[in-house]
């Protein structure tokens, strides 16, 4: 099936098991799966003020967490990068050769129609095949 792929996980959402279990059924033996957390830094006048000791602190809290949700996790590659959700999930996939994404959603509301979901801008930007998994 897919031989590289990649399982964006948000450290405050429950469905990580979900996808990484999807992402396993998709991977054939010798595939590769990637649990990506993209740390979105602060942006504009917060960013100004956060002192870098703290900023880094934020970083270092979401290793933490990334690291435990996936200790019990045999064959993951954990990734902590950061950006801009959407935008560095797409370029991680070009830079790294995923070809396919399995990720999970939110029902949407009324500001995603407006704006659009981190999920929704994968979909629409990604160079690959977007599993999506819409938690009940």
């Amino acid at each position: 099936m897919y031989q590289r792929i990649l399982v964006p996980m948000a450290l405050d959402h429950d469905v990580s098991p979900q996808t990484l279990s999807i992402a396993r059924a998709l991977c054939p033996a010798g595939g590769e799966i990637t649990a990506l957390h993209v740390y979105e830094e602060p942006q504009g006048s917060a960013a100004a003020v956060l002192p870098e000791a703290l900023a880094q602190e934020g970083v270092e809290r979401a290793r933490a967490l990334l690291a435990k949700k996936l200790e019990e996790v045999v064959g993951v590659t954990a990734r902590l990068v950061e950006g801009r959700s959407y935008r560095t999930i797409v370029e991680f996939a070009v830079e790294n050769g995923i070809d396919c994404i399995v990720m999970g959603s939110h029902k949407p509301g009324l500001s995603d129609f407006l704006l659009g979901s981190t999920a929704a801008r994968v979909v629409r930007h990604a160079p690959c095949a977007v599993h999506v998994h819409r938690a009940s």
